[in-house]
């Protein structure tokens, strides 16, 4: 019931989104993800509100979707999202997903493998994240939020992978 209301709640915050119009020309990007999961939630709500229409999927089967859409086990997240004929795995930025939109690589799609901190989605603080989304400084108490450089990736038809990407 609880995780329903998250997701309820979550989709009800994408149609407010400011960009409402300019998401009916962008492709819907299905996210799936584990139950619950607020990280999965933030970037749907990150991408709602930059244009994109976004529907989630909880499932208690990553493995299988992952499978399905031929996944690279070395580039795997948490979620995992379709838009436009690719996947998109972990906490992308929109710009990289508009930009694969735009260019139509020969390709599976595109990851940010793993959590990293700072990636759209993981810049909040949320004192529910597992894998240390804040750090508090020990000397004021104060949260801060820690960034990771990271790569996009682009995974292509054989699996193998090149920087789409450098965050």
């Amino acid at each position: 019931m609880m995780r329903s209301l998250l997701v309820f709640l979550a989709a009800c915050a994408c149609l407010l989104s400011p960009y409402t119009r300019a998401a009916d020309t962008l492709p819907l990007v299905e996210i799936y993800m584990p139950s619950p999961c607020l990280a999965c939630i933030d970037w749907g709500s990150y991408l709602a509100d930059r244009g994109f229409r976004v529907v989630y999927k909880e499932t208690a089967d990553m493995a299988a979707v992952k499978k399905r859409l031929k996944v690279p086990a070395a580039v795997e997240s948490v979620h995992t999202a379709v838009v436009g004929g690719y996947f998109v795995e972990g906490h992308a930025y929109a710009e990289d997903i508009h930009e694969l939109l735009r260019d139509k690589p020969k390709a599976r799609g595109i990851a940010v493998p793993g959590l990293p901190r700072g990636a759209p989605g993981r810049e909040l603080s949320n004192p529910t994240c597992e894998t240390a989304c804040t750090m508090l400084d020990n000397t004021s108490g104060e949260r801060e939020v820690r960034r990771e450089l990271f790569n996009t990736l682009l995974v292509k038809p054989d699996g193998s992978t090149s920087i789409w990407a450098r965050h």
